[in-house]
């Protein structure tokens, strides 16, 4: 089976990562956003394989806050989701902000899913690794859950993500990279509706997950919406 059979398969809509950012710009242009008028924060994982997505989405939207975590996680919390707020442009007495929250996953040739090749590397990689350390941990019935001052993002992540999974469950990689997905999106949805004035402010959140493949990254989208003048409308892709 070919990778392109293995990849929907798994993922029954899912775009190349320059198609994901074309789509979505067309749709907030359409509803009022530009380049000169918003500020875009990015939260993806810092994995070195996940940055040309950081690239594509400066080439589109100029220069990007970054909130990224290990895993994709949303640790920046307030103070960060403030910052970015305070350097939006002021444009029409309106701010705009635009928001991408993507975790990741890799899949080789044969459809295995958290494999992948980096450049340089005979063997095989893996990605996300930080999501595939905490589910062997899992599946291996040892969950170290105390804070590491030497590891915090990690400990930051294990801890966030165990209180999405009902006890004594053992999800597999993808479908705890999908557990990931919903608590990146709703920690962030948190943030942003407790800090934002909607009087003043329009949002866009584009989540979904970033696929490694052999040829290039892709996007399968999950939630895709913008708030404009205090009335949200979904992004259909």
């Amino acid at each position: 089976m070919a990778f392109q059979q293995f990849l929907h398969k798994i993922f029954p809509k899912v775009y190349s990562e320059e198609d994901f950012v074309k789509k979505t710009h067309h749709a907030l242009v359409e509803l009022g956003f530009s380049a000169d008028n918003s500020i875009v924060s990015v939260c993806i994982c810092r994995d070195e394989i996940s940055q040309p997505f950081m690239t594509l989405v400066k080439d589109t939207w100029g220069d990007a806050f970054n909130l990224s975590s290990l895993g994709g996680m949303f640790f920046a919390g307030q103070t960060g989701l403030i910052a970015a707020m305070q350097h939006a442009p002021d444009k029409d007495g309106r701010e705009r902000y635009i928001y991408f929250a993507l975790p990741h996953i890799a899949m080789d040739m044969d459809g295995r899913l958290g494999v992948c090749r980096r450049k340089g590397k005979e063997e095989e990689s893996n990605a996300c690794g930080a999501l595939g350390s905490f589910q062997k941990e899992l599946a291996a019935g040892k969950l170290h859950l105390s804070m590491d001052e030497a590891d915090p993002e990690q400990s930051l992540l294990k801890r966030r993500l165990l209180r999405e999974i009902f006890y004594g469950h053992v999800p597999d990689l993808l479908e705890l990279t999908k557990i990931a997905q919903k608590v990146v999106q709703k920690d962030l949805e948190h943030a942003v509706n407790t800090i934002i004035n909607r009087s003043k402010s329009d949002y866009a959140m584009l989540s979904g997950i970033q696929i490694h493949g052999p040829e290039g990254n892709y996007v399968w989208p999950g939630t895709c919406y913008a708030v404009v003048r205090d009335l949200m409308q979904e992004i259909e892709l």
